[in-house]
């Protein structure tokens, strides 16, 4: 199957450029929102995706749309953009004319732009800002949340770092979604980021397929047999994670 068979523009995008959200969810209208809808379910895949890749050498090829690793695991990818470690600047991949990267490898990146310029949301529409490695794991880790991928990576090229989205078959059936695994990934996501805790979790857990009851400070989320619990002080901070 081509996952890049449809190029942005066209009616339909495939699925690999679907935007991943719930029915009657609106539309996030700032970073911080981007991050607590898609960030803890990429952060927990990109511990997967780590596993597989890390330590090991890799190499593009834009013209097949891939990026390989060891000389071996060889998968589909997006080019989201570059940081230049001379400038400290990030460019996005779809204002990178110099480039010459095929338009089929920018269709995500475009889509965050149309997303970017649909709701305000500065970070996914300037062509280019001052960055650092921080902002390049935001960066990934909207992308990788919102078209649900199977992670993003970081590749550094000497000059700068190139992020690239990576969606595999292969990828994802390692990706095990363990009921426990929300106990850490979720603490670590709150430790890195200063986002909302209350809507953070909720977001996670309904894109684990938990069902979610809210009855004050507390929350219960049941998905078949495994329940976690949650409890939140006034501010929506957690003060209690069990399952």
């Amino acid at each position: 199957m081509n996952l890049f068979r449809k190029l942005f523009g066209n009616k339909e995008k495939s699925a690999a450029h679907q935007i991943h959200q719930f029915e009657g969810e609106s539309a996030c209208k700032n970073q911080q929102e981007l991050l607590e809808r898609y960030g803890t379910i990429a952060l927990e895949k990109q511990n997967t995706l780590g596993n597989i890749v890390e330590d090991l050498s890799w190499e593009t090829d834009l013209e097949k749309g891939t990026i390989q690793f060891a000389g071996k695991a060889t998968f589909p990818m997006q080019v989201l953009g570059t940081l230049s470690h001379s400038s400290g600047t990030w460019m996005w991949a779809w204002a990178n004319a110099k480039s010459d990267i095929p338009p089929n490898l920018l269709q995500q990146s475009l889509i965050l732009k149309q997303y970017g310029e649909d709701n305000a949301i500065d970070i996914l529409t300037n062509p280019e800002f001052a960055a650092d490695d921080r902002d390049l794991h935001v960066i990934g880790m909207i992308a990788s949340g919102m078209f649900n991928n199977s992670g993003y990576y970081l590749a550094d090229y000497g000059r700068g770092i190139m992020c690239v989205t990576i969606k595999s078959e292969d990828i994802d059936l390692d990706y095990h979604n363990s009921h426990l695994d929300a106990l850490s990934t979720f603490p670590r996501m709150i430790s890195l980021y200063d986002i909302n805790h209350r809507r953070a979790l909720i977001c996670y857990l309904k894109q684990n397929g938990y069902q979610i009851t809210e009855n004050g400070a507390q929350l219960t989320a049941v998905r078949n047999d495994e329940t976690i619990t949650a409890s939140f002080d006034d501010l929506n901070r957690l003060s209690q994670l069990n399952g």
